[in-house]
Formats: C-alpha cells, structure tokens, sequence
C-alpha cells in the first residue's frame, strides 16, 4: 500500500504566520486533489510547547536564526511557532483533512526540536509513524507539504531509513529556501529516495 503524508500544512508556515514559507499556501489545491489518488492519508503537525528551547524568545539574549547547541544537535533558533492551541499550529482551513486517518504530533519534547514526522532530531523518541505505516501494509511514502528543505526533507529521509520506498512529491511542497532545497533534494536522492510530481501521480 502506499501512503500520503501531508507535512505541517499549518497557519504559522503559511503567508501571514509567524514561519512564513514563501508560497506556500499554493500547494493546497494541488495537495487536496492528490488525496483522491491516495487510500492512505495522515498528517503530521508541529506541536510545540511555549517553553520550547528552539525558540530564541526562550533563548537570553538570541535572536531567531542564530545558532546553539540542543542535546549535543547544533539547533537554528526559531520565531515562536506552532505552539500547542493557538491558531499558528492549526491545520490551514483551505486543506482538505477529511482524508486524514491519523494525525502525528511532533516538536512536543522542550528538549529538542523534530522535523522529521517519524522521531525528534536526536532520534530519540519515536511518534509511532512507522508502527502506524507497518501496521497498514505500507510499503511506498510520498511525502508532501512545508517545508521541503526541513520538514518534508527530515520526513522522507527517515522513511527511507525505516526501509519504505520513499518519494517527495516536488510540486505538492514548497521550500523555506529555495538553494536549501536542491541541496535536500541531491542528498535525499543520493539515499534512494525518488522526486515525483502530481502529474505523474495522477496520470494528467
């Protein structure tokens, strides 16, 4: 079986939220019309808690996108985002989740940050992503979603590390930085994992 994972889809990663990807509310209609192709979807949410240490407000005297050291991880500082029940973390209200069987929470532990919606950044802690997948019979993971150079990219890398056959779907995501993003893109591929657009999806 294979699966969709719709990465962070959330306010505060969207134009006008607190971790704007550029963009990236223009994969919606894409991402919605891709779930009819799909007998799988889940999604993953950034869930984080205010006192989270990735957030240079919880930092003396730092300011977003500097640098520290997090449980022996180097940690870009982050603006506030996502913070659990506010209206940043919520799904946007354009995104169809009526197709969502499950829902995986990351970024909750204050100790470290997660992209990846399969374990935190330390590999520490395990969402259950990947019971949830083996338990279905999934053998193949397409990955869509924000941002495509760090969550999507932390997503895919770790399915591919789980053993699933693994694709981004390159027109379904978009890039906090685009140059970040080919970067991603060559390493991911480099591991075996596979770029694949809509269309071929689709069959348009």
């Amino acid at each position: 079986m294979k699966v969709l994972v719709l990465a962070d889809i959330q306010n505060d990663f969207l134009p006008g939220g607190a971790l704007a990807v550029p963009d990236g509310d223009k994969i919606i209609p894409v991402v919605n019309e891709l779930q009819n192709y799909f007998e799988l979807v889940v999604a993953t949410q950034d869930w984080h808690p205010a006192n989270h240490k990735s957030f240079a407000s919880n930092q003396k005297d730092k300011k977003p996108f500097e640098f520290i050291e997090l449980r022996g991880l180097k940690q870009v500082l982050w603006p506030d985002h996502c913070v659990q029940g506010s209206y940043g973390a919520e799904f946007s209200d354009q995104l169809n989740m009526n197709k969502a069987e499950a829902i995986f929470r990351k970024g909750t532990d204050p100790e470290i940050d997660s992209y990846s919606g399969f374990f935190d950044n330390g590999h520490l802690k395990s969402t259950c992503l990947e019971d949830y997948l083996r338990g279905k019979q999934v053998d193949q993971v397409y990955v869509a979603g924000l941002c495509g150079d760090i969550c999507v990219f932390y997503t895919a890398m770790d399915s591919l590390r789980e053993g699933f056959e693994t694709y981004i779907i390159e027109d379904a995501t978009c890039p906090l930085r685009q140059e970040d993003f080919e970067a991603t893109n060559k390493q991911f591929i480099q591991k075996g994992g596979k770029l694949i657009t809509s269309v071929e999806i689709m069959g348009k």
